[in-house]
């Protein structure tokens, strides 16, 4: 397979980082009503898919350093999205889990979202779409990570 020009794998990366920013920007923009941080939108979202995350684990996942996820979910939990539980098994464990605020508001949620990727992929053709998402997860699996798989 051919290589890329110098200057093009230069491009690349700005891209992919330019790109998943202003997602992150429109995201914040159009969900400012629920008042949420984009690192709480995404911590919601992991919540939201793999329901009752150990605290320390949701560091990774989010990969962010475990104080400054206690702290999110400090705030999100006063403002009623997460709720904390001892685990059953090891007392010394916190689970964290979604509040029913936060599964009546995923519909919408996932609304907003699916409107700021139609945003970013206007005038790409299905097939162009598809080739995209297909060449973003093989560059993911090439460099050791899965893409994460949605909600």
């Amino acid at each position: 397979m051919p290589r890329m020009k110098a200057q093009n794998i230069e491009k690349l990366g700005f891209l992919i980082h330019d790109v998943a920013r202003l997602m992150r920007k429109r995201l914040q923009e159009r969900g400012s009503e629920y008042g949420l941080s984009a690192a709480q939108w995404r911590l919601l979202f992991q919540l939201l898919k793999d329901e009752g995350v150990p605290q320390a684990r949701l560091a990774g996942l989010l990969e962010i350093e475990p104080i400054s996820v206690s702290r999110l979910i400090d705030r999100m939990a006063e403002a009623g999205w997460v709720e904390r539980r001892i685990a059953r098994t090891d007392r010394r464990v916190r689970m964290v889990f979604a509040t029913p605020r936060a599964r009546a508001a995923y519909g919408a949620i996932k609304e907003i979202g699916g409107a700021v990727y139609e945003d970013a992929l206007a005038g790409m053709s299905d097939d162009e779409r598809l080739a995209l998402v297909g060449a973003l997860q093989k560059m993911a699996d090439n460099l050791g990570g899965a893409a994460a798989t949605p909600c």
